[in-house]
């Protein structure tokens, strides 16, 4: 099955020493790419193959340097050179660009991921909220559609009930988002914030939603095949967060253990979508919880693995979700629906450990603190865990 593929991980650092991992266990030829100062890290070493992104005079230019994973052109002209078959998006960078993925998927290369018309879809915020509703799924009180103008946001504004957040439809990252407690507010930093979600995002496209002060924010892992079938991998709860951005993720959640019906409520609903949208490949639909009553609510959908992956698969015996996905694109790839992943959710139940099990995954924050909190980054040169 894997005879005569070659993978190109169009990523750095961690997750793409994770994907090159699982793709040798399975006999697959690697490609990695590199910028200069990535030279010497281990996705490099990994590989069987490493390819510079900048060439001759490029290098040793930061600016050109930063940009040089975003560099979709160049990424593909090395994928036709060395004969690629598949590539990993892995997660950030271009991994939920959908025209990065059609031109991929155009140049005969098998995309790793969802379909682009699903990354289109699900990525921006106020179309996903629709899918999610066509599906049956209850989701944050809020506007129909993005606002024209402050005008029409105080008018949203006004049936929503205050406070209410401002959500840039393109962003991510806990990036987009700003709370208004009244209209004043709201009337005030409308303009800012779609200045600011059209300069970091190229939409400036808003809507509103209801904010809920005591929240989890849940998330649920799935996986499609692409046929109208879908499986779920349980939860993960990151509602400890900062800056809206996720701090500590965990499994099963520790709210969720308290009410087991919401749980089954929660995967059902994250499965009903993905079917609904005939989804492909690993996905997270991520939910809001009002911690008062426990209603669940959609909040948004990633249409790529996730940083936080590994704490699923602690949670479950030889789950690996990069060989699904392997296993998916090469599926569509040699139109074999015979090795499309298993999508009994039966079969992913009983890989679920023990509920006395939990995995926890943490970021760690390199910032200064005599300077506004920037970030500091730097070499970490003494790590003391605990026992």
């Amino acid at each position: 099955m894997y005879e005569g593929t070659k993978l190109l991980v169009a990523n750095r650092g961690e997750i793409a020493v994770r994907i090159i991992r699982t793709a040798k266990e399975l006999g697959i030829w690697t490609i990695a790419i590199y910028t200069p100062s990535d030279a010497l890290s281990l996705h490099v070493s990994l590989a069987d193959k490493a390819i510079p992104l900048l060439q001759g005079t490029a290098e040793g230019s930061a600016e050109l340097e930063s940009q040089a994973y975003l560099a979709g052109r160049r990424i593909i002209s090395i994928c036709l050179d060395n004969e690629v078959t598949m590539l990993h998006p892995g997660y950030g960078f271009l991994s939920e660009n959908a025209e990065f993925a059609s031109l991929v998927v155009n140049s005969g290369i098998t995309w790793l991921g969802p379909r682009p018309d699903l990354i289109q879809k699900m990525g921006l915020k106020h179309e996903a909220r629709v899918a999610a509703s066509d599906a049956g799924i209850p989701i944050v009180p809020g506007s129909v559609g993005v606002l024209a103008s402050a005008v029409d946001a105080l008018e949203a504004a006004k049936h929503v009930g205050y406070p209410v957040i401002l959500k840039a439809t393109a962003g991510g990252g806990g990036i987009g988002m700003v709370v208004c407690d009244d209209e004043a507010m709201l009337q005030e930093r409308f303009l800012a914030t779609q200045s600011s979600a059209r300069a970091l995002f190229g939409i400036g496209s808003l809507f509103i939603e209801k904010y809920i002060f005591a929240a989890r924010h849940i998330e649920v892992q799935v996986f499609g095949n692409g046929l109208g079938e879908a499986v779920h991998m349980g939860e993960r709860e990151c509602s400890v967060q900062r800056r809206h951005q996720k701090i500590i993720e965990e499994s099963p959640s520790p709210f969720i253990q308290r009410y087991p019906a919401l749980r089954q409520a929660m995967c059902d609903a994250a499965v009903a979508l993905c079917k609904r949208i005939k989804y492909n490949s690993a996905g997270t639909v991520e939910f809001l919880v009002d911690q008062t009553t426990a209603a669940f609510y959609f909040l948004e959908m990633n249409t790529r693995i996730q940083v936080e992956h590994t704490v699923t698969e602690a949670m479950h015996l030889d789950l690996d979700l990069v060989k699904l996905m392997i296993d998916q694109g090469i599926s569509e790839r040699l139109y074999m629906p015979a090795h499309v992943p298993d999508m009994c959710q039966d079969t992913y139940d009983k890989l679920r450990l023990s509920e006395s099990r939990h995995a926890i995954e943490g970021r760690v924050y390199a910032e200064n603190p005599f300077r506004n909190f920037l970030p500091s980054p730097g070499l970490l040169q003494l790590v003391e865990l605990d026992s």
